[in-house]
């Protein structure tokens, strides 16, 4: 079973930053991808930002030229981080991690709030 911790959730002011956070109980290398997904109060969970194992992202076109997700396979973690942030950004951000199977993991999640 493999455990997701996320991490560097908390309150900044607009045109702040943040980093993420995703340490994972056991080898990053053999997940086909992990990701970063989030979900604001009454909406649906949403892709942020997704790295494959051989460290190709993708971003969600909200989120272009101010996140950046990157990985550190020697100490299973990957990152998010986060600049130039909007209060639209305010949400629930959670870790995923799809292994080549298929199965899913997720992280409990960490709170990003984004003041005006």
């Amino acid at each position: 079973q493999v455990q997701l911790v996320e991490s560097g959730g908390g309150l900044v002011q607009a045109g702040g930053s943040l980093r993420l956070s995703c340490a994972a109980s056991g080898s990053i290398f053999t997940f086909r991808y992990m990701g970063w997904y989030r979900q604001a109060p009454g909406k649906e969970r949403e892709l942020v930002a997704t790295i494959t194992g051989g460290g190709a992202s993708n971003y969600a076109d909200s989120v272009k030229e101010r996140f950046t997700i990157s990985k550190n396979n020697a100490k299973n973690t990957v990152y998010l981080q986060m600049n130039n942030l909007k209060p639209e950004d305010t949400a629930v951000y959670y870790c995923l991690a799809k292994r080549l199977s298929g199965v899913d993991y997720w992280g409990q999640g960490t709170q990003v709030t984004v003041s005006s």
